[in-house]
């Protein structure tokens, strides 16, 4: 299979012959730059010391082997070079977050380095990892790597720690998660965010709604929020989303609940054409760098989104419309962006507050004391701005 700039061709030496396939990442990591091939002689120690170099070690031995010395890796780095606990960042520590997250990420990239092959035994057919004791993965393969340049046929090569987290992320996807603001459950594709926690969307179930007209959702992910409009009577929602994945998926929940007549997804920037009443947004609530696609549902590269989404909403709300911005307080209870940031671009995008719905968290974080970060989870507030244009009666242009 011939190499493209989408999926690199990996090579590596095997019984004294060259091999290859293609490498593939469902969340965006880059191809390895340096491959040895390895087997159940490899040790914990020499597999930190590859990955340590940046040398990704392609596993030819028993998989669920591979399995064990991917979380002996994982013991060996949680426990730093010299056996410190991860950062404690206190209340507005921002330097030690982000020393934190950087840590983490450390920690990922090199347990990323551990490859498992792919192989398609027949054009179109389920792929299988052709190692000893190794489980069935189509479906899951199926799931996350469909659009993969050369998916269903030759080899490929993938990290098994984001293999594991496919499968897993194709268990949700079967399963589903409750929501009883639809009356129904949401089942999120790989790369969306997970719905798991539940007081964002209490927020939007609850909010005051003068006009049911038409909504849009900026944003929208799984659809969840745009479902949720639905539900409360609302006739019309546009849902947007720069990830085709995201509207696949939104698109698909809205035909699972039967929604699918009031409520679509667009892939676009932003807003879709035109004004409406009631526009929601639920941006990545702390600002930093995505490094892998799975991070921009949580990550905001220097509050990018939540900015554009301020500026915009005048030019696209309708006279005495509506913008409900939801948005955690995390970043500020961090450091990492201070209210008055906020308040300032609300007001520099010619909008005023009308009100603000608080809300604390219940999700298992915020009571986990072992998290590194519940000093600042005990604290977080979620809330659903209110926003209006200062000017009614005074449309600018679109």
């Amino acid at each position: 299979m011939e190499p493209t700039a989408d999926a690199p061709l990996l090579t590596w030496e095997q019984a004294g012959v060259t091999a290859s396939a293609t490498w593939w990442s469902a969340n965006g990591r880059p191809a390895p730059k340096k491959l040895v091939a390895v087997d159940d002689r490899l040790t914990t120690v020499q597999a930190v010391k590859y990955a340590a170099q940046g040398t990704a070690m392609l596993w030819l031995g028993d998989f669920h082997n591979a399995k064990q010395i991917l979380s002996a890796i994982d013991r060996r780095l949680a426990k730093g070079k010299s056996g410190e606990a991860a950062p404690r960042p206190a209340i507005g520590d921002a330097d030690a977050f982000y020393r934190l997250r950087q840590a983490r990420a450390q920690r990922s990239r090199m347990m990323s380095l551990i490859l498992v092959p792919l192989t398609f035994e027949a054009p179109g057919g389920s792929a299988t990892v052709p190692l000893p004791r190794a489980p069935q993965v189509g479906p899951a393969v199926d799931f996350a790597y469909a659009r993969q340049p050369g998916f269903g046929a030759g080899h490929a090569v993938v990290s098994l720690q984001e293999l594991t987290g496919v499968q897993s992320a194709y268990q949700w996807y079967l399963t589903g998660i409750d929501i009883p603001a639809v009356n129904g459950r949401i089942h999120p594709h790989y790369g969306t965010f997970l719905p798991t926690r539940h007081e964002y969307v209490d927020l939007v179930a609850q909010a005051p709604l003068s006009n049911p007209e038409l909504a849009f959702d900026v944003g929208t992910g799984t659809g969840l929020l745009a479902a949720v409009l639905v539900n409360r009577g609302v006739k019309k929602v546009v849902g947007t989303d720069i990830h085709q994945r995201a509207v696949d998926c939104a698109n698909e929940n809205f035909a699972r609940l039967g929604l699918q007549e009031a409520a679509e997804a667009q892939l676009t920037s932003m807003f879709p054409d035109g004004r409406a009443p009631l526009i929601v947004c639920n941006p990545p609530w702390l600002p930093g760098s995505a490094t892998t696609t799975l991070d921009a549902a949580v990550y905001d590269p220097g509050s990018t989104m939540l900015l554009q989404f301020l500026d915009g909403l005048p030019h696209h709300l309708t006279d005495d419309g509506e913008g409900w911005l939801v948005l955690s307080d995390l970043a500020e209870v961090l450091g990492l962006r201070s209210r008055q940031l906020l308040l300032d671009a609300i007001d520099q995008a010619g909008l005023e507050v009308i009100d603000r719905l608080d809300t604390t968290p219940r999700h298992q974080r915020a009571t986990d004391r072992s998290d590194p970060l519940h000093a600042a989870r005990s604290r977080e507030v979620t809330s659903l701005w209110r926003l209006r244009t200062k000017r009614p009666g005074r449309l600018p242009p679109v």
